[in-house]
């Protein structure tokens, strides 16, 4: 065989060789990734920098040795437990983005031995983080320090190999942390369970399938954020799109993402979220508990209208741990079923059948109209009438060729919230559709419910309005996104608004646009008009075009004046050349 004859078979086989297992790149699943990592290697080398027995409650503070790559990380804890406990549960307490390690004493209070470590690292001028030695620096969080790495390196390449990434050493440092948590005398190892916030919920997905844990709740932190949100890849965009993948993206999304994690969870698992939370797209999120083991308890409670907000529903969190870790005896009932169906007349409706129906409290039935994105959705509330064993709501819609989408809440008397699945229909591909809602300018005439932090109240002459709760938040409303409320093209934003003392608010609108307003004082309702252009972008300081963009509004206090003194109502589009 001659050299040219031998460097052409060598080329062949290496374009024939499938992408993943091309020199340079490492595409394991998460049980080959972790297969080799022991926890439980190496000594601890605890540093204790602060312990004090208060009020009958052991707190510690102290420094670990983690050993991630090849190298020593020191990792900052906190562990607190009731003096003198024997065999207390124990509970992995893990912050969010940025976050800081917190115990949550009401846990402590209840007979858990809990521990919480910090994973941001270098940020600002704490005097206690974890350290990462500069070969590892990516795992501090905060880009002044370093930056996280995901999809691409620090220097904007792709990733070759998933422990490149800084989900990596965080996920190596939590299983660490156990191990050090199941250390401790007053534990019992035998039941251990874990919390995630935010990001933290991101990392509960990987502990969920370390065998040592009995369960996890993560809140927020999983729905494919990584190129399905970065790259606005929704599941149920009008037409459909999904462009290729990044090499990086490949192996973020097989290896390292939670919901790649799925097919190897052995602990109860426990998601709690917002319908409007941050963190992506949610429908592929829920798809993921489709995927779990057969036998491994899973359940889901959705907070409608949340934003990284699950206040609503979060009484589930110590009912699931206390039936999974505690072994006490709390009924969960089977998921429920959920469908979009046409009534007699074509109009829309939501079935629901809820398991253990005899012990259901409250049914509460959302549903959206159109928008793609999950986040930005505008929920609205339909009547849930039970019939037998079922709930019915009616759905009625603007346009039977745009996507529907609905879910429903199921409050127990046990406390205990599951949420149905995020269902979704096309009315017309349904039968015969009938669409019986209308758009309005009236924006308020559904009243005031989808607004954040507010009161409902009546002013002078009986006119119904609301006044902010929130000094510092403020109130606003994603109504706007509803096909029902957008408003038409070129029409101004109009308003009543009744104040005795003056004030300067802020109105905001979506893509960071902004005016300062002022609220005269009176002793009457007054009524202002906004045209699109008088709110400048924040970074492009050019005029909103047109209100027609936009999908939601807030008001916030400018610094000196106080937004809760304030009455707002009427709001409506005023039609162009009516301003």
């Amino acid at each position: 065989m001659t050299q040219r004859d031998t460097a052409f078979l060598f080329l062949s086989a290496l374009l024939l060789c499938p992408i993943q297992e091309l020199p340079g790149a490492t595409s394991p699943t998460p049980e080959e990734l972790w297969k080799e990592y022991d926890p439980n290697k190496g000594g601890f080398k605890e540093e204790i920098i602060k312990q004090e027995t208060r009020d009958g409650i052991l707190n510690r503070e102290s420094y670990i040795s983690a050993y991630v790559r090849g190298e020593e990380i020191r990792v900052y804890c906190k562990y607190s437990v009731k003096e003198g406990a024997k065999l207390a549960p124990g509970l992995l307490n893990v912050h969010g983005w940025m976050g800081a390690p917190g115990i949550g004493k009401d846990f402590v209070e209840e007979g858990w031995a809990v521990l919480a470590h910090d994973y941001c690292g270098k940020t600002g001028e704490r005097p206690h983080y974890t350290k990462y030695p500069e070969s590892l620096r990516h795992g501090n969080m905060d880009r002044k320090v370093a930056g996280p790495v995901n999809t691409t390196t620090a220097d904007g390449k792709d990733i070759t190999d998933a422990k490149q990434t800084s989900d990596y050493l965080w996920y190596a440092i939590q299983r660490r942390v156990l191990s050090y948590l199941e250390q401790q005398k007053e534990v019992d190892r035998s039941r251990l369970g874990a919390i995630g916030y935010s990001y933290g919920g991101t990392l509960m997905w990987n502990l969920a399938t370390d065998p040592r844990v009995r369960a996890v709740v993560p809140h927020f932190g999983i729905g494919y954020n990584d190129y399905y949100r970065s790259r606005q890849v929704w599941m149920y965009s009008v037409p459909a799109a999904e462009p290729p993948k990044t090499p990086g993206e490949e192996i973020y999304l097989r290896s390292v993402a939670p919901e790649a994690h799925v097919p190897d969870i052995t602990a109860a698992t426990l998601f709690l979220n917002g319908s409007n939370d941050h963190h992506g797209g949610h429908e592929r999120g829920l798809e993921s508990f489709k995927k779990f083991k057969p036998g491994v308890p899973w359940s889901f409670a959705i907070q409608a209208r949340g934003h990284h907000d699950t206040e609503k529903v979060e009484q589930d969190t110590k009912l699931w741990l206390a039936k999974y870790v505690r072994g006490t005896e709390v009924p969960w009932p089977a998921h429920p079923k959920a469908q979009i169906r046409l009534d007699a007349d074509g109009v829309p409706e939501l079935v629901l059948e809820p398991a253990s129906a005899g012990q259901v409290r409250k049914v509460e039935m959302f549903y959206a109209l159109k928008n793609p994105c999950s986040f930005a959705r505008s929920w609205r509330d339909a009547l849930g009438v039970q019939t037998g064993g079922q709930w019915i709501g009616k759905l009625p819609v603007l346009n039977v060729e745009d996507y529907l989408f609905a879910y429903a809440n199921i409050t127990y008397e046990s406390t205990v919230v599951r949420s149905s699945d995020f269902v979704a229909a096309i009315p017309s591909r349904l039968g015969k559709a009938n669409a019986t809602d209308k758009a309005s300018n009236a924006i308020s005439e559904s009243g005031y419910g989808l607004w954040t932090n507010i009161a409902e109240l009546e002013g002078p002459k009986g006119i119904k309005g609301f006044r902010s709760t929130n000094n510092q938040r403020g109130s606003g409303t994603e109504q706007l996104h509803d096909p029902k409320w957008k408003a038409p093209a070129n029409s101004s934003l109009s308003f009543k608004f009744y104040c005795t003392e003056p004030q300067v608010v802020l109105l905001n609108a979506t893509n960071y646009h902004s005016a300062e307003i002022e609220i005269t004082a009176s002793d009457e309702w007054q009524e202002m008009v906004v045209p699109a252009a008088r709110l400048t972008g924040r970074f492009s300081q050019k005029p909103l075009k047109d209100w027609a963009e936009v999908g939601e509004v807030s008001f916030l206090p400018k610094p000196g004046s106080d937004l809760t003194k304030v009455l707002f109502a009427d709001f409506k589009w005023t039609p162009a050349g009516k301003n």
